[in-house]
C-alpha cells in the first residue's frame, strides 16, 4: 500500500520524504485538496520500473509474433523482401 501524503506536507518536509523514498524504494502519493494528484519516487525505483515496462513490451511483441505464427500469418524472408520492394516502389 503506497504512502499517501499531502503536497503541503511534502513541501514542508522535503528532506524527510526524499530520505524515505531512498530508504524504501517505494513511491509516495501526493494529494491536493485530499485528492491523489502526483506520485513521486527515487531515480533507482523509476529506472527499475522503466526496465520492467521495456521488458513487458518485448514480451508482448514476442507473444504477438507467436500468435501470428500459430494463426498462419507468416511469410518467408523472400516473400517479405518482395512485399517490401513493391510497397516501397523498389526495383529488383
Amino acid at each position: 500500500m503506497p504512502d499517501i501524503r499531502s503536497l503541503s506536507h511534502f513541501l514542508e518536509n522535503p528532506s524527510e520524504i526524499v530520505a524515505q523514498l531512498k530508504r524504501t524504494g517505494e513511491p509516495v502519493v501526493l494529494t491536493i485538496d485530499g485528492k491523489a494528484e502526483l506520485v513521486i519516487q527515487d531515480v533507482a525505483a523509476y529506472r527499475k520500473l522503466h526496465q520492467i515496462d521495456e521488458e513487458a513490451l518485448v514480451l508482448e511483441g514476442i507473444r504477438q509474433g507467436l500468435e501470428d505464427m500459430h494463426a498462419g500469418r507468416i511469410m518467408t524472408l523472400e516473400e517479405w523482401k518482395a512485399h517490401a520492394h513493391v510497397r516501397r516502389g523498389i526495383d529488383g
